[in-house]
């Protein structure tokens, strides 16, 4: 299932797919495959994500 919510928020900080990867220390194709829906990442890694995003693992990763 497609990340849509990540999508969204990295674009709304005007933050590219390596950039946020760079600020997460992932390639930028960890990155692409997580919002592809094609990588499940870790917990260490989603609460990276979120934190370089102001966000929270609700509001990115849970499936309503």
């Amino acid at each position: 299932m497609k990340n849509l919510k990540l999508k969204s928020a990295r674009a709304a900080m005007d933050l590219s797919q390596q950039q946020l990867a760079e600020k997460v220390g992932v390639s930028r194709q960890t990155i692409s495959a997580i919002e592809k829906g094609d990588y499940n990442p870790t917990v260490n890694l989603c609460i990276a994500i979120c934190k370089a995003l102001g966000k929270t693992l609700d509001e990115l990763f849970w499936e309503e």
